[in-house]
């Protein structure tokens, strides 16, 4: 599945769509600043995937701070048998340049 921009995102977000968005951020980066994902921080993905069973096939945008652990956590998940799996690009940092301009 194509990645998902932050300006995709944004408006998606804006327009009220309901949506499974998951952070893969630490804990201390959650509390600085996020968009009310659902936080499943990297290390801690394995364990959790049972907990996601009921969304496998729907849509699951996963972002980070840069991309980088979105795009391991996407590669992850998709190896686990999720169908639609999308990476926020450029993270929780392209998100805030996009927002605040």
């Amino acid at each position: 599945m194509a990645d998902i921009s932050v300006t995709e995102l944004h408006e998606r977000m804006q327009k009220g769509e309901k949506l499974n968005i998951i952070d893969v951020r630490e804990v201390y980066e959650y509390e600085e600043f996020n968009i009310g994902a659902q936080l499943i921080p990297l290390g801690t993905l394995p364990e959790k995937l049972a907990e996601l069973e009921s969304i496998k096939d729907e849509e699951i945008i996963v972002h980070c701070r840069s991309g980088a652990r979105s795009a391991n956590a996407k590669m992850y998940m998709m190896s686990e048998g999720f169908t639609n799996v999308r990476n926020l690009l450029g993270g929780m940092i392209a998100y805030q340049s996009e927002v605040n301009s």
